[in-house]
């Protein structure tokens, strides 16, 4: 978008300290259904701060498929369980939590010591400074594709393999 500066860093300070307020919601309330809501504001303020990039497509692929999709299976999931069967078996820091802590402490240490090395110039940016584009040889979604299959390939895998686990988990929890 073009903003003038002081609007787009507002914009970008009101997004982050949502995001930041809703990923503690996640985490710290104990009720499922606020939790979900919770996800539900940090996945918007993902959207969002890739329309602010430019990236509109991929802003609307994370509302269809994100907060669309994931965050409503998980809420009528949540809706599904029965709230005193889920409260009556619930103790702190069990095994599974322990392994989960520890898998995101160590997400989180490689993603700190990978951040400051990575080249974020074909990442952010869809065309180098000096590299014209032929707009009328190739439409913007063959671009996408092209993109997904070449040079994002990994991370695309890494996206399903997410929405696997949360279509696998949704259904383990309205299974009961």
């Amino acid at each position: 978008m073009d903003l003038p500066e002081p609007l787009h860093d507002f914009l970008l300070v009101f997004l982050g300290s949502g995001l930041i307020l809703g990923s503690l919601g996640v985490v710290l309330f104990t009720n499922p259904i606020f939790s979900a809501f919770s996800l539900g504001l940090v996945l918007i303020c993902i959207s969002l701060f890739y329309i602010l990039a430019n990236s509109h497509f991929v802003a609307a692929s994370q509302l269809l498929i994100y907060v669309g999709a994931v965050n409503i299976l998980i809420i009528f999931a949540v809706m599904f369980m029965n709230g005193l069967d889920y409260y009556k078996d619930f103790r702190l820091w069990t095994v599974g939590d322990r392994i989960t802590l520890m898998i995101c402490t160590s997400i989180l240490v490689s993603l700190i010591t990978t951040i400051p090395d990575t080249s974020w110039y074909g990442i952010i940016w869809t065309t180098r400074p000096n590299q014209i584009i032929e707009q009328d040889l190739i439409s913007t979604s063959q671009q996408i594709g092209i993109h997904l299959s070449t040079d994002f390939f990994l991370p695309f895998e890494l996206i399903s393999i997410i929405l696997l686990a949360a279509l696998i988990g949704a259904i383990v929890v309205a299974r009961q």
